[in-house]
């Protein structure tokens, strides 16, 4: 059990986390933490920040996405189109506040399927919301609960938009180590997954249900007085064609920068981006999502210097070696591995390569059919990306929750996503495992 604790990942890790609950930066406790790792590896200092910025590309793809995508929010926000339907949001509520939480499970869930931009409406809708969130007395950490449900949920679950690229990695790796599977096979593995979601998101909306009190505070680009006009111009309807060319872009050449370039452009030639304004659309598009895209970045080259210490195959050996011929404790000891893992990378995408090299084998192993190990990889790959500071699944929604200054990224997003969706996770993941 020493050995497990010790470990390098174990480590960083844990010295990641503990800087983060101290306010030390993201950014910084993620390199400080890629450091702890590398020398603990026996890596030179010199050699280990080069190992981070050759791991910088690790996350580029979606790092640029990020940055596209968050340009793409800004001049739809620019457009009046997220007003038009803040609005419509605060017509349908009414101070209902259980409806305003089902809207927001929706649009979380259309984000990563029908309109794939993922988390970069949050900040341009969430605050648009958050003067009716005050009124309502919404506890804030119960909106980030139910964000983070519709954000991973359909993506695990469902091969649609997020869902198949997440799904096809799954089937990439696990075919090459040698448990071949195609990617429409991968979805019924991961339904005891969803079921668990389903669980987290009932008992993390019963947790938080209590009033909240915030206070008042200017956000910027809100003004409550403002009317909203709500007649559909030329903009908006050059706005909703380019919703339709992200998603085109994305699903017919499975790449999210160039589907959110297509939107780009389609908007500057239909007019809704004026050229005299390009440069302030785009500077207001990487002040939104900048910080998360760095953070990817830097999590790739955490992730670098993890893959070459060695370490995670040392911890799953050690692990192995204190188990036994033990099915149960082989499924609950690589689901919390996995935890470990995509805890201090931030992506349960990248994560998938890296454990399935050694778990397939290990799955074979142990007799385990291969809608079990698909349900073994997706549950470990992705544990901790719920909670994990570096995850765009809890950057996003801090990015539109925090917009005047009172909701903390660590204390009111990572750590009750953490504790609300991997502690069902674990448990749905292990009895899928075992039962399929």
């Amino acid at each position: 059990m020493l050995e497990i604790i010790s470990n390098p990942v174990t480590v960083g890790v844990i010295v990641m986390l503990v800087l983060c609950v101290i306010k030390v930066n993201v950014i910084l406790s993620l390199l400080i933490a890629g450091f702890v790792v590398g020398l603990m590896g026996g890596m030179d200092p010199g050699g280990i920040m080069e190992t981070v910025i050759s791991g910088l590309n690790t996350n580029g793809t979606n790092a640029l996405a990020y940055l596209l995508l968050g340009c793409f929010a800004a001049a739809l926000a620019n457009t009046g189109l997220a007003s038009i339907l803040a609005h419509g949001i605060t017509s349908l509520v009414h101070d209902r506040k259980w409806v305003l939480l089902l809207l927001m499970v929706l649009c979380a869930c259309i984000s990563g399927t029908i309109i794939p931009i993922h988390i970069a409406y949050i900040p341009i809708l969430y605050p648009a919301l958050i003067p009716m969130m005050n009124k309502m007395k919404m506890d804030r950490r119960q909106a980030a609960c139910v964000t983070e449900f519709g954000l991973v949920a359909m993506y695990i679950t469902f091969p649609i938009g997020y869902g198949l690229i997440f799904q096809g990695i799954i089937s990439d790796n696990m075919t090459a180590n040698g448990m071949p599977i195609d990617v429409m096979s991968v979805w019924p593995g991961t339904i005891p997954l969803f079921i668990g979601m389903l669980c987290a998101l009932a008992l993390s909306w019963w947790w938080y249900r209590k009033p909240r009190e915030y206070q008042d505070l200017p956000i910027n680009g809100v003004d409550e007085t403002a009317e909203v006009s709500l007649k559909l111009t030329k903009d908006h309807i050059v706005s909703l064609i380019a919703i339709v060319g992200v998603l085109f872009g994305q699903l017919y050449w499975d790449s999210m920068p160039l589907g959110a370039l297509i939107g780009l452009v389609i908007m500057m030639l239909g007019g809704a981006i004026k050229l005299r304004d390009s440069n302030s659309n785009l500077s207001e598009g990487i002040s939104i999502m900048g910080t998360v895209s760095f953070i990817m970045l830097i999590a790739g080259g955490f992730a670098a210097v993890v893959q070459a210490t060695g370490a995670v195959d040392e911890l799953v050996t050690n692990a192995m070696a204190i188990l036994g011929g033990s099915r149960a404790a082989l499924v609950f000891v690589l689901i919390i591995i996995g935890l470990i893992v995509t805890m201090g990378i931030g992506t349960s995408f990248g994560t998938i390569p890296i454990i399935a090299l050694l778990y397939v084998p290990m799955c074979q192993q142990a007799g385990m059919s291969v809608p079990a190990t698909v349900c073994l990889i997706a549950c470990a790959a992705f544990l901790g990306d719920a909670g994990s500071p570096a995850s765009d699944s809890t950057l996003g929604p801090t990015a539109g929750l925090n917009c005047d200054g009172q909701h903390d990224h660590i204390r009111d997003t990572c750590i009750p996503t953490f504790l609300f969706f991997n502690i069902p996770l674990v448990i749905a993941g292990f009895i899928g495992c075992m039962i399929l």
